[in-house]
């Protein structure tokens, strides 16, 4: 359990993590929630055959030529009868195509003069989508563990469904130790820095799913860290800083006092080496992240995201790319490094240019970087232009 590699440490996490019961929610309230059930279709899109364009509805067979128009098919008003040899329907997109017509005619290629138009000649097909193109009745649209966003939600709403069934978001309660931590607006003692870690854990604990709370930080009381770690009400404690093993690390004291049973006691990884995870004797879970803030988003990355898929029932491994290196790196020591890099996207690739300060107390830094460039433990020097795995991070624009 000690110094295990990351995908083993990722393993270890997620194997403790259930996906949460089902519940039903409406529909436009599911964007980045995960199903629970497959959504499948209770009617076929589209339900009828219909114009892909603005034109003339006919049949094939009495084209080329003039053709007496009869009718009108709007969308939401169809044409209630039948075509006959030699006539045409006004047809608009998205319009049901009359009985008897085969093609439709664009507009633009027709020439109206009264109650007749005349067409070029056509096609049986030209300019229609049939009914059910889109998908059949009971066709399975999205499978249980897929992540609903805007274009899911769509093809949910187009199916007919105005409810889905969804795992339930799990409870996450952050906790921040240390003498020397204060929250804005709060002004700082000579030797005391703001809260930079805290507060951006859950806005992305909240992004990734999970309902976060920012619990008051405690001083490097041992007691006051119990009870903290007693009252929180959630199913994963998420705590920020004390997790060494330093005189003033009282993280790991107060999760034994709890009754940890330790899954991860420290990770082969830099930054985040103290990273450690466990259950309580009560069943929850508890996840120590590192008290400085790129080491502690570096493994919330790495551990906490998949915890909080694992939670939703979603795929919980992290989405790899490759780019190539903009310069030299010498070789890697012993523990996996994750470099925090910026990404220039050129017509041959992606580029990656790890920044050369990876001071794991550099928020900035963080705040720019575009991913995590991934190198092995013991890699040997790379070269620019040599292929390296990066970790994209979700940034804003």
């Amino acid at each position: 359990m000690k110094l295990l590699s990351v995908d083993a440490a990722r393993s270890a996490m997620v194997a403790e993590a259930v996906a949460l019961p089902a519940q039903t929610i409406p529909l436009q309230t599911a964007n980045g929630r995960v199903l629970a059930q497959d959504v499948a279709a209770v009617r076929a899109q589209p339900p009828f055959t219909n114009s892909a364009m603005d034109g003339w509805a006919v049949r094939a067979a009495d084209t080329p030529g003039a053709l007496a128009i009869v009718g009108e098919s709007a969308a939401g008003h169809g044409y209630e009868g039948a075509l006959s040899p030699g006539q045409a329907i006004r047809i608009f997109t998205g319009a049901a195509l009359p009985g008897g017509a085969d093609s439709v005619v664009i507009q633009e290629n027709a020439t109206r003069e009264g109650d007749q138009v005349t067409v070029p000649a056509a096609a049986p097909g030209d300019n229609i989508r049939d009914a059910g193109k889109d998908f059949q009745v009971g066709d399975v649209l999205l499978t249980k563990g897929t992540r609903i966003d805007p274009w899911r939600l769509s093809l949910a709403a187009s199916a007919g469904r105005a409810e889905v069934s969804v795992h339930a978001k799990p409870r996450i309660a952050i906790l921040s130790t240390g003498e020397e931590i204060v929250e804005a607006p709060a002004v700082p003692g000579p030797f005391q820095i703001y809260d930079s870690g805290s507060p951006a854990l859950k806005v992305m604990c909240e992004a990734w799913g999970a309902e976060a709370t920012k619990l008051s930080g405690v001083r490097d009381q041992l007691d006051a860290v119990i009870a903290a770690m007693r009252g929180a009400e959630a199913d994963l404690i998420v705590t920020v800083g004390g997790a060494s093993v330093g005189d003033h690390d009282l993280v790991r004291t107060a999760a034994e006092a709890l009754g940890i049973r330790y899954r991860v006691e420290s990770v082969a990884i830099r930054p985040g080496k103290p990273t450690f995870f466990g259950v309580l004797a009560d069943g929850r879970r508890l996840l120590g992240l590192p008290g400085n803030p790129a080491s502690a988003f570096v493994c919330a990355e790495l551990f906490l995201k998949p915890l909080i898929a694992a939670y939703c029932g979603a795929a919980h491994a992290p989405r790899m790319a490759t780019a190539r290196l903009a310069e030299p790196l010498a070789a890697n020591g012993p523990r996996e490094h994750w470099m925090r890099a910026k990404l220039t996207y050129e017509a041959g690739g992606i580029t990656a240019q790890p920044y050369r300060d990876q001071d794991s107390s550099l928020v900035s830094v963080f705040a720019a970087a575009d991913a995590l460039l991934r190198r092995p433990p013991s890699a040997p020097a790379s070269a620019a232009g040599d292929l390296v795995e990066l970790l994209l991070l979700d940034r804003a624009g």
